[in-house]
């Protein structure tokens, strides 16, 4: 049967039960009193927290119900009382969480004795602004050293919070802040999106410095137009400065027409810097949409300073283009630690390699070819190595499993998520194995599998150093099911699981913030269109989250892409971000390696996902003592737009 492999809810609740201190409270409404208490205090209804906490004593999530009562009246709370809180819970979450509410309350308070005594426990929740605090309280003690430190603050590409905001403030205020910074971290904000946050960072100029208000919301929100009717007075900084955020914005819309006006009136009448600032940005919005041109405006854009992000679509225009000495050299200009991620240190390695430098090119593959990842598998098989799976894999004893249930940190975090609560349970989970070594992360690990927590449990396992587990990293629960509709679609089992392990981690009732649900967090217009193209009878929507009728769903719809698209990096594409997408971002003229396509797909998340999906299908196929197949066959050759692809191109 399908639902031979199933679990049940019986064998976590069993495993949970061990750590619970009063398991009795279940079975008299402790479940309904804690989410009451929950929902009270996500209210702000301290009456109500205290009502249902009434009926919660000795439970295992009374630090949380202690942080509840006291985070609602924290502002008129005595100090003594915070100390008390902080100290009795010292080795948990939640002393952590109030920590980092008291000290921005402290900041606010300019209360610096106190807020110094505290941060020195911190370890960083929301650190940006508490260290904001951190920088205006040493500026208030005449350390001006602050300053320097403080800079970064400037290049943050959003909203600043409250205590940043105030931070900045003080910076203008004392002159540490020129007229360029402003219109710099304008610029910054601009190429985010974050025009309201820009509009903020203008109110620092003086007013016969600042540009004229509805020309700057035109340069924003018609930039074509306001482009078309620029103003003749381009010699007023705040004007010229309105034109180039025009250009941010239309190059983001159209770069090919913003490359054309830079090559026409409006380039001549910008300065040098200027002009090779917007080409660099033009550069970087044509290599996100693969124009042919996009190697071409970063030439233009020259010497000026790109920063990684810009160097890093410089490297994949010259990887579509197939020109690695470009490749190259983009990668050398990036930062340090740009340059030695995986993805770069494989692309300048393949870059070695075309230059015939192959000893120089293993010299790099060796750096990465140990990662389990996607650039780690395709470093080693350079090598001639299949599998970067470790021989040995590391079991917990039951003393090591024996402790990690005894760890009350980790048995709240279950608790936590049996009940719903999976932020605060994985927020738990993550402080409590902070400290950890490969023995305790594997000991946990295997605890959340037992319960059934699997992204916990991969999470965890993910984490170790020189033991190993990939059975912990790669786990296969509801293998019948996933078995039988991959049979029955003619998909490769482990390519499923690969894209089930990114989609939700395994967690069945798994929702994202955009409505998919489920295992393979099918859409609910797509979960219809489905169900209704393949016949499923008595199909609804509420549906949809049952693992059966998802996993019906989800196959099908990975299916049909599948046939559609004739490649399964085409389909994984399909599957995150739509078939459209997918097929747009092939190359309209020449084949492409597997490989670049993935790399220069224009969707960071996607982009992610496509490296992920199809590297965990190496893993699983391994895991399952199926015929290794290596990534690179796996990726294969994208055909161009205009051919039909095919799964043998794999």
């Amino acid at each position: 049967m399908i639902l031979k492999g199933l679990r049940n809810l019986a064998g976590a609740a069993a495993l949970l039960g061990a750590c619970v201190a009063s398991p009795a409270l279940a079975a008299n409404g402790g479940d309904e009193a804690l989410l009451g208490a929950f929902d009270a205090y996500r209210a702000g209804d301290p009456i109500k927290l205290a009502k249902h906490a009434k009926k919660l004593d000795g439970h295992l999530l009374t630090p949380w119900l202690d942080y509840w009562r006291l985070s609602l009246r924290l502002e008129d709370a005595p100090r003594t009382e915070v100390r008390e809180f902080l100290s009795k819970y010292a080795d948990a979450y939640v002393a952590e969480r109030l920590r980092g509410e008291w000290l921005r309350m402290l900041g606010r308070r300019a209360e610096w004795a106190e807020f110094e005594r505290e941060a020195a426990a911190y370890g960083g929740e929301d650190e940006l602004e508490v260290r904001c605090y951190d920088w205006a309280r040493r500026l208030e003690q005449g350390d001006d050293s602050a300053f320097a430190e403080a800079n970064v603050i400037w290049a943050e590409p959003r909203e600043l919070p409250e205590g940043c905001a105030r931070l900045a403030d003080t910076m203008v205020t004392r002159g540490r802040i020129s007229i360029t910074d402003i219109w710099k971290r304008v610029r910054i904000l601009f190429e985010a999106g974050q025009i309201t946050a820009a509009k903020t960072t203008l109110g620092y100029l003086k007013k016969d410095e600042s540009p004229d208000e509805r020309a700057l919301a035109e340069a924003a929100r018609r930039p074509k137009r306001f482009l078309q009717g620029l103003p003749a007075g381009l010699e007023r900084r705040a004007t010229r400065e309105v034109a180039v955020l025009a250009v941010v914005r239309y190059a983001r819309e159209d770069p090919e027409t913003a490359a054309e006006l830079l090559l026409g009136k409006l380039g001549e009448r910008l300065p040098e810097r200027e002009a090779r600032y917007l080409w660099g940005r033009v550069a970087i919005e044509g290599a996100r949409q693969h124009h042919p041109d996009a190697l071409a405006w970063y030439a233009r854009a020259g010497d000026t300073s790109l920063d990684d992000e810009q160097l890093a679509w410089k490297a994949r225009a010259a990887l579509r283009a197939g020109e690695w000495r470009s490749v190259r050299a983009a990668i050398d200009r990036m930062s340090p630690e740009e340059r030695h991620i995986p993805t770069w240190t494989y692309w300048y390695g393949r870059s070695l390699a075309a230059a015939g430098e192959e000893a120089n090119a293993r010299a790099h593959y060796l750096r990465i070819a140990a990662a389990p990842e996607f650039y780690g598998l395709l470093a080693s098989e350079e090598l001639g190595q299949v599998s970067v799976q470790p021989r040995d894999s590391y079991s917990p004893s039951e003393e090591e499993l024996d402790a990690a249930k005894r760890d009350p940190g980790l048995a709240r975090a279950l608790e936590l998520t049996r009940l719903g609560l999976r932020n605060e349970g994985a927020r738990e989970w993550q402080f409590a194995i902070r400290f950890y070594d490969d023995p305790r992360l594997l000991a946990a690990a295997e605890l959340a599998s037992r319960a059934e927590v699997y992204d916990r449990a991969i999470h965890t396992a993910d984490r170790t150093v020189h033991l190993h587990n990939f059975a912990l990293r790669y786990p296969v629960p509801y293998r019948d099911l996933f078995g039988e509709y991959a049979k029955t679609h003619g998909l490769d089992e482990a390519w499923v699981l690969g894209l089930v392990r990114q989609e939700s981690r395994f967690i069945s009732e798994a929702r994202s913030s955009a409505g998919a649900a489920g295992l393979m967090q099918v859409m609910p217009r797509t979960a219809r269109y489905i169900a209704s193209r393949t016949g499923m009878r008595n199909y609804r929507a509420k549906s949809v989250t049952e693992l059966q009728t998802n996993v019906q769903l989800g196959t099908s719809y990975l299916k049909l892409v599948l046939d559609q698209l004739g490649h399964p990096v085409l389909a994984s594409a399909a599957y995150n971000a739509g078939p459209g997408r997918a097929k747009r971002w092939r190359d309209p003229e020449r084949s492409l390696e597997g490989a670049i396509y993935a790399e220069t797909i224009p969707f960071g998340e996607t982009r992610r996902y496509v490296k992920k999906v199809m590297a965990n299908s190496v893993f699983y196929s391994q895991l399952m003592h199926a015929e290794p197949k290596p990534l690179k066959q796996r990726l294969g050759t994208i055909p161009p737009r205009g051919v039909a692809a095919s799964q043998d191109d794999e």
